[in-house]
C-alpha cells in the first residue's frame, strides 16, 4: 500500500487484484467505484444486521458511512499517505429493513488536505430513497 496512490489501491481492490478489508465480508459490503475525491460501496443488509427492535442496527450504516467517506478521501491520497477517521456525524433518516436493499453509499470529498480532509456520505435504499447523512473529517498522515 505504501507505494502505490490510494485511487490506484482503491482500484486494485476492486479489480480483485488486491483483497478487500475482511469487515467488507462481515458487514455485507463491496467497495464498487472509485475515482478521485468519490468513492460508492453497495451494502446487502440482512436479518443478522438486526437490533432488538427488529430493523438494521444504525452502526451497520454508520460502518457503510465511515468507510465510504475514508475511501473518497483515500482516493485523493499519493503514494506514503495515509488516513484515519477524526469524527463523523450521521444522520438516520429512515429505518433499514432486510429487504431495503441493496444500500448504496456515496462518498465525496468537499475539502481535500495535506493533514486534515472533510468528506460527505449520502446512504440511499433499493427504492432511491435516502436513508442516512453523514459528514466527516480525516486525519491525513505518512506511512511505511
Amino acid at each position: 500500500m505504501p507505494t502505490m496512490s490510494g485511487l490506484d489501491y482503491l482500484r486494485a481492490m476492486i479489480a480483485g487484484e488486491l483483497p478487500p478489508p475482511p469487515i467488507a465480508a462481515l458487514m455485507r459490503m463491496t467497495l464498487t467505484q472509485a475515482d478521485v475525491g468519490t468513492a460508492t460501496f453497495v451494502c446487502e443488509p440482512d436479518e443478522s444486521h438486526y437490533n432488538p427492535i427488529g430493523t438494521v442496527h444504525g452502526g451497520l450504516v454508520c460502518t457503510l458511512l465511515d468507510s465510504v467517506l475514508g475511501c473518497a478521501v483515500q482516493s485523493t491520497l499519493a503514494p506514503g499517505q495515509g488516513y484515519t477517521s477524526i469524527e463523523i456525524n450521521v444522520n438516520y433518516l429512515r429505518p433499514v429493513l432486510a429487504d431495503s436493499g441493496p444500500l448504496t453509499c456515496v462518498g465525496t470529498v468537499t475539502k481535500p488536505g495535506n493533514r486534515v480532509a472533510f468528506a460527505d456520505g449520502v446512504v440511499t435504499d433499493r427504492a432511491g430513497k435516502v436513508v442516512a447523512t453523514a459528514t466527516g473529517s480525516l486525519l491525513v498522515f505518512p506511512i511505511g
